[in-house]
C-alpha cells in the first residue's frame, strides 16, 4: 500500500468526483482511477460504489463514467466510509511526523554533540566551554554523559561529533587511527584526598605500614576506577586500604570525602580549590598519584561547519 493511494482516496471522498479529485492530485484521470483500484485491491473490498455500466479497471470509465451518466456524485461503500476515518488519521499523523522530523533535522544541523563522562563534563569540558562560546553563536551544544564504552560507541555510530575521554595505557580505548584524530585538552592526575583537620592535615593518611584507612572505591565500569586499580596493582608500596564504599560517581565520592568517610582518588582539577582552601588534603605523596591525559577525539572526515569551528577553537588552546 502506498501513501499516495490513501491521499487519492481522501481527495475522492472530499470532491465526490473522479475528475475533480484527479485535478486536485495533479494526475491524469486514468492514472487516478488505477490508483483507487489498487487501493481497493490492497483493502480486499470495494471502497467506492460501482454502477451497472462500469467499465474496466484501467480507470478510463467505471465509477467516473457512472457518475457522469447519472449526474450524481461518487458514493463510498460502507467499508469506504469506515476506511475514510482511518485514512484521514493516518495522513494527519504522517504529516505531523514529517514536520517533527524536519524540526529535528533543523536542530541537528544547528547543534554540536560531545559525548563524555560525567566527571569530565564537570571539570575539563566546563573549563573549555568559554573558548567555544563565540564559535557556537546561535548553535546549540549538546553534552551527553555516559560510561566509557557507551560514549565511544556514540562516536563510532555517528551520534556524536566529538568524544572527550581519558587517555592512559590502562584504558583499552580502541579507535582506528585511520578514521579518527585527536587533540589533547588537558593533563590531569588522580590524587588520593581526605577531609582535612584543623591543621590542614588529612584525617585519613595513607601508609603501607599503619592501620588500614577507609577506601572509597569506584565501580570497575568507570574509567577512573580502572586507573586507580592499575596504580594500586603496580605500586611497590601499596597503602593499606579497607574498602568501605563503592560508587560509580566521582561527584558522589567527592561528597563522601568531604564528610570524612574515607580516602578517594579524585581528579586534581576537581579538588584543587578544596585543597588550597584547606577543606581537603592529599592523603599520600606524589608516588600515589595517577597521571593521565584528556583527549578530544573526532572523525577525520569533514564535519558540519559549526562542529569544525568548535574543533578549531578547542584545538588551538
Amino acid at each position: 500500500m502506498q501513501l499516495k493511494w490513501v491521499e487519492d482516496f481522501i481527495a475522492l471522498a472530499r470532491e465526490r468526483s473522479f475528475t475533480r479529485a484527479a485535478e486536485v492530485r495533479h494526475v491524469t484521470h486514468p492514472a487516478f482511477g488505477r490508483r483507487i483500484r489498487a487501493l481497493e485491491a490492497w483493502a480486499g473490498v470495494a471502497l467506492v460504489e460501482r454502477g451497472a455500466g462500469a467499465e474496466g479497471a484501467d480507470g478510463s470509465g467505471g465509477v467516473a463514467a457512472d457518475a457522469a451518466r447519472s449526474g450524481g456524485p461518487v458514493r463510498l461503500t460502507a467499508a469506504g466510509t469506515a476506511f475514510l476515518d482511518t485514512a484521514e488519521q493516518l495522513a494527519r499523523e504522517l504529516s505531523q511526523s514529517q514536520e517533527e522530523l524536519r524540526a529535528i533535522a533543523g536542530r541537528q544541523a544547528r547543534s554540536v554533540t560531545i559525548a563524555t563522562g560525567r566527571t569530565l563534563a564537570r571539570t575539563v569540558l566546563a573549563d573549555a566551554l568559554p573558548r567555544v562560546r563565540t564559535a557556537l553563536q546561535s548553535a546549540e551544544l549538546r553534552v551527553v554523559t555516559n560510561g566509557l564504552a557507551q560514549t565511544v560507541a556514540m562516536l563510532e555510530r555517528g551520534e556524536a561529533d566529538f568524544w572527550l575521554g581519558y587517555h592512559h595505557p590502562a584504558l583499552a580505548v580502541r579507535l582506528d587511527g585511520r578514521v579518527y584524530t585527536h587533540t589533547t585538552l588537558a593533563a590531569d592526575r588522580l590524587v588520593p584526598v581526605s577531609r582535612a583537620n584543623a591543621q590542614r592535615a588529612p584525617q585519613h593518611a595513607l601508609s603501607a605500614e599503619g592501620p588500614a584507612v577507609p577506601y572509597l572505591a569506584y565501580a570497575d565500569t568507570l574509567a577512573l576506577g580502572r586507573l586507580v586499580e592499575d596504580l594500586l596493582a603496580r605500586h611497590p608500596l601499596s597503602p593499606r586500604l579497607r574498602r568501605t564504599i563503592e560508587c560509580d560517581s566521582a561527584d558522589a565520592q567527592y561528597e563522601y570525602v568531604h564528610r570524612g568517610l574515607g580516602v578517594a582518588w579524585l581528579p586534581w582539577s576537581m579538588v584543587r580549590a578544596d585543597c588550597q582552601a584547606g577543606t581537603l588534603a592529599p592523603a599520600g605523596d606524589r608516588r600515589l598519584e595517577q597521571r593521565f591525559d584528556v583527549r578530544l577525539v573526532r572523525p577525520k572526515r569533514r564535519l558540519g561547519s559549526t562542529a569544525e569551528t568548535v574543533w578549531r577553537a578547542l584545538a588551538r588552546a
